[in-house]
């Protein structure tokens, strides 16, 4: 098995898919259903809402769980600093400006428009991938 895709459900299809297109800097085809926007290797995808809607019975947490984790996609730059006010003129919300990790890591951390966390970050010399 091989993961290919990490996807966020919303109902803003265009509005997030466009933002991460721009985030990464590539074009995507925009529509209000489901957008997948290159990244890489992988893909992130956008899927409105209602086609993961389930009922009751069917895939809701067990023991009636509030879920509470949340995910954060990690974008790998060469150089976080490089790509800060790129990524400020977006307009996003920030959670961590660009800091060295205690791992020896750069990174940063913002939440797009949908609230869901993202994560820039690059390597430093020595420290595993």
């Amino acid at each position: 098995m091989e993961l290919v895709q990490g996807r966020i459900v919303t109902d803003d299809v265009e509005g997030l898919a466009a933002f991460h297109a721009r985030l990464v800097g590539t074009p995507v085809v925009l529509n209000e259903y489901y957008v997948e926007v290159p990244a890489g290797a992988l893909s992130v995808g956008f899927s409105k809402r209602r086609f993961t809607e389930y009922g009751e019975d069917q895939a809701a947490p067990p023991g009636g769980l509030q879920l509470q984790d949340e995910i954060i996609l990690d974008f790998l730059a060469s150089d976080v600093d490089a790509e800060y006010e790129r990524i400020a003129a977006l307009r996003v919300a920030w959670v961590l400006p660009p800091t060295t990790q205690p791992w020896g890591n750069r990174s940063m951390i913002f939440r797009d428009p949908g609230g869901s966390l993202v994560s820039v970050f690059s390597r430093s010399e020595g420290v595993p991938g």
